[in-house]
């Protein structure tokens, strides 16, 4: 498996109003690899990721783009022996991943994903039909919650306590599941906030958890069209996040019945969708 972490010998610049200071000091940097994923032979998408959860990583992301909707229907997941680098040894960033659907006549309908994940980016969606066609995928029916307040600003520090590899290079971002209670149940790392919250969701949907009521989905990021998306068909209650929210984001909470708060900082946040245990908004 790949390294998660590089070490490097960094030049640092330090500059004032009389001098520019250049001390070489070590940096630990976090690991990005690409991982292509094949599904039934057909190469699906090449998806930037620290390397590491990759199969709970694609089980997310094959639930979030309705490919799958239980882990049952991937009966094989496996690094492709033919993917080496210069020294001949497996680069593990090729994955092939055998589906099986549970409803024999239900279509898989790789090109359309394959479209879809074209035109995502971490900046959002572009296009209005690949927004049509994410906003109508079927996911769990959310149970609504209305949590206290008090949890809420908490999450992002239980969350950070967890986020070991932020600790060591500052570079990946982290998502997490979490009680509405406050418990933490599950935190992933990575270069990619939507990788982060892939390999949340697949583990919860490998452990046979869906759907994750009662939950919130817990992100160091900004909260998207695409996470807030992820989290419905995951049958999640709400989304948390440090950043802003979207104006998609909101929307497709709204519709969806999902709790959305962000900018989740210190005592205060916004709420962008939903309502609050014993507060009259």
């Amino acid at each position: 498996m790949g390294r998660i972490t590089q070490n490097l010998q960094v030049p640092r610049v330090v500059s004032t109003e009389t001098e520019i200071f250049v001390n070489t000091r070590p940096d630990t940097v976090a690991v990005e690899e690409p991982l292509e994923i094949r599904v039934n032979g057909t190469n699906l998408s090449t998806t930037m990721r620290t390397p590491g959860h990759d199969v709970e990583l694609i089980h997310g992301l094959l639930l979030s783009e309705g490919l799958i909707t239980s882990a049952e229907e991937v009966t094989t997941a496996r690094y492709c022996a033919g993917a080496v680098g210069p020294d001949s040894q497996n680069t593990y960033n090729v994955m092939d991943i055998d589906v099986v659907p549970t409803e024999p006549l239900r279509d898989l309908n790789l090109v359309s994903v394959q479209r879809n994940l074209l035109t995502s980016s971490a900046c959002g969606v572009c296009g209005t039909s690949s927004i049509e066609q994410l906003m109508h995928k079927k996911g769990w029916l959310i149970k609504e919650i209305n949590p206290d307040p008090r949890v809420i600003v908490e999450l992002p520090e239980n969350l950070k306590k967890h986020q070991k590899l932020f600790d060591k290079t500052g570079g990946v971002h982290a998502a997490g599941l979490a009680t509405i209670d406050g418990e933490m149940l599950v935190v992933r790392e990575d270069v990619g906030r939507h990788n982060a919250a892939d390999k949340v969701i697949g583990n919860q949907l490998l452990e046979g958890n869906l759907p994750l009521d009662n939950t919130f989905l817990v992100m160091s990021s900004r909260a998207s069209f695409e996470l807030v998306q992820k989290a419905a068909m995951a049958g999640i209650s709400g989304v948390i996040a440090v950043g802003a929210a979207t104006s998609l984001a909101i929307e497709a909470a709204q519709d969806a019945g999902i709790f959305l708060a962000g900018f989740v900082r210190g005592n205060k946040f916004n709420l962008y969708a939903g309502e609050l245990a014993g507060v009259n908004a």
